[in-house]
């Protein structure tokens, strides 16, 4: 076992940043208002479940239809890269039909385990040992399900003003990450 604080800590945040559950609360206390409750242990063991699983499987799943990991990380980091001007610049590229529950879809896929977060496992195992990146899964599935729990509370808290400001903090992260990424990997694709 190669277990490292610093491995974990790293991942914890990259997957903390990328998830951006705290940036989620007003689409998951929209969900709520729609569809009454939302099942939040549900939800977390489903997207810890999808992660932990890509994590072992995403790699070969892309060689099976032809795409190396390097070519995915870049197309990933355009994801993550857009994902931050949505959050930084507060408008909205990417549209989803309503729901009509909330627990799977769209809380644990594609809220929690979207194309970003996928992404940044695949790009995590490149540089990380894979029982860091396990713990710092579970780490963010502890954070995800008490926010579930509490968004309420948290929306009382925090309020819009607080929440924006948030989400835009983490947004900036989000766009270090994405350059990183797509630095780190679009000069092994020539």
């Amino acid at each position: 076992m190669n277990f490292s604080f610093k491995e974990i800590v790293t991942a914890s945040m990259v997957l903390f940043a990328v998830i951006d559950i705290l940036g989620s609360i007003p689409i998951i206390i929209s969900l709520r208002n729609k569809v009454g409750h939302i099942q939040s242990e549900k939800a977390s063991i489903v997207a810890a479940l999808i992660m932990i699983a890509f994590l072992f499987v995403g790699e070969r799943i892309l060689h099976l239809i032809g795409i190396d990991v390097n070519s995915f990380a870049v197309a990933g980091a355009f994801v993550i890269f857009f994902l931050a001007i949505e959050m930084v610049l507060g408008i909205q590229l990417f549209k989803d039909d309503e729901p009509e529950t909330a627990s799977v879809v769209p809380i644990a896929f594609p809220l929690i385990a979207g194309a970003g977060t996928l992404t940044s496992i695949l790009a995590l195992r490149a540089e990380y040992h894979v029982e860091n990146i396990i713990v710092a899964i579970l780490v963010n599935i502890i954070f995800v399900y008490a926010v579930l729990k509490s968004s309420k509370r948290i929306e009382r808290v925090l309020s819009k003003n607080g929440l924006s400001v948030i989400r835009k903090v983490f947004g900036v992260i989000l766009l270090a990450i994405a350059v990183k990424l797509f630095a780190a990997n679009a000069n092994q694709l020539f």
